[in-house]
């Protein structure tokens, strides 16, 4: 009884903590280590449902870990996918919706639907012995994928087979884990829902003003190539690439007869064309989410200059956001590369001649030794969204 109270102690645990992960990344690996240490077992491995297909996600091995170092751990366990069918065992399983618990892998008897891949452990050295696996079903009843443990071990760390008392519980936690990972996929395709329109919105803006979805695509990965030069971390550099895009909001408030004027501005004109920054900032004003807030400060700060000779408030310095001051060259190196109507493309050459002399004066100069630095990355962002 106090074996049984242990487990199911555990079992609300390890379900709180699921609920409270909603990165999906994260949850998947948590989701084997969790119940590799129900099961104690040497290795687990996760695969997620994606269409008529399980892809290969997450895969933990203690033995090979010790054998490989850390450094090499990952190096055997790539992604790849399998059919859901009966051929393989992760595929009857997600097939069939049951559990195979099987004492030796290598002695599998003749005549099962399925069979076991000894191509792994002839790459590794590995020994697969006992296995479980088991499918990942959400409260509808639908399956989410399969969760797979090896060779479950003793007191001693000897391998055992998995017992029956270890099918209830972990399938419990699988039905759990599914819940958990499809909480998570349903809050990822939330977020990628609204980062796909605050992108759309940045098209919607230059597509009057002639501009493509690929300057967007280019000007942003430019800006996330600085960033990372300059050593952010990675969450500051997904945002700055996912907050770049909406610069130029502000000119869905410019008249076109400006906003397409073919020839120079009047300075009248100049000035209500320069007004797209602060009218940026008013669109996205009074928001609580960062990606918002970031895009504000960008679309305020990225006319602004080194010098101070800028709009729209002549800021200078290190007084300019350090993300306008990285938006500011990586749409400037766009603009120049490209062919725009009003002008044929420069070549790199020529435009990082202007980006260079510019730097003290249009540019800050960190942030054009970062663009240098990135250069590898740049051009293959400018080959792969180049304009046809």
């Amino acid at each position: 009884m106090k074996q049984c109270g242990t487990a199911l102690e555990k079992l609300v645990k390890i379900g709180i903590a699921l609920s409270s992960v909603r990165d999906l990344n994260k949850l998947l690996d948590i989701i084997v280590t969790q119940a590799r240490e129900l099961a104690n077992c040497d290795a687990g491995s996760l695969y997620i449902k994606e269409g008529d297909s399980l892809k290969f996600v997450v895969s933990q091995n203690d033995t090979l870990a010790k054998k490989l170092g850390e450094s090499q751990q990952a190096e055997p366990f790539k992604p790849f996918n399998i059919p859901i069918s009966n051929k393989s065992l992760s595929g009857y399983v997600a097939n069939n919706g049951i559990i195979v618990n099987i004492p030796d892998a290598y002695r599998i008897p003749q005549g099962a639907e399925y069979h076991f891949d000894k191509s792994f452990d002839q790459r590794s050295g590995y020994r697969t012995c006992s296995m479980i696996q088991l499918p990942m079903k959400d409260n509808e009843g639908g399956i989410i994928g399969v969760l797979q443990l090896i060779n479950a071990m003793d007191p001693a760390g000897q391998v055992i087979p998995f017992g029956r008392g270890d099918e209830e519980l972990l399938l419990s936690m699988a039905s759990q884990a599914a819940v958990a990972i499809k909480n998570a996929k349903l809050n990822d395709d939330i977020r990628e829902a609204h980062l796909d329109t605050i992108f759309r919105l940045g098209i919607a803006a230059e597509y009057r003003d002639k501009e493509t979805g690929n300057h967007i695509r280019r000007m942003s990965h430019y800006s996330a190539i600085i960033a990372e030069k300059m050593g952010m971390s990675p969450d500051k550099v997904e945002l700055i690439r996912l907050s770049s895009p909406m610069h130029d909001i502000g000119k869905v408030g410019i008249p076109d007869g400006i906003l397409l004027k073919p020839g120079r501005l009047t300075p009248d004109e100049r000035v209500i064309m320069e007004s797209h920054t602060t009218i940026g900032a008013g669109i996205l004003k009074d928001s609580n989410i960062p990606l918002l807030q970031l895009s504000l400060k960008i679309a305020l700060s990225h006319h602004e200059k080194w010098d101070g000779t800028g709009y729209p408030d002549k800021v200078n310095g290190e007084d300019i956001p350090i993300e306008g001051r990285i938006v500011a060259l990586a749409d400037v190196f766009d603009a120049l590369s490209n062919k725009r109507v009003y002008k044929a493309a420069m070549t790199i050459e020529e435009t990082m001649g202007i980006i260079k002399d510019g730097s003290g004066t249009h540019f800050d100069p960190v942030v054009v030794s970062a663009f240098e630095k990135g250069m590898d990355g740049v051009m293959e962002i400018y080959q792969k969204y180049k304009e046809i």
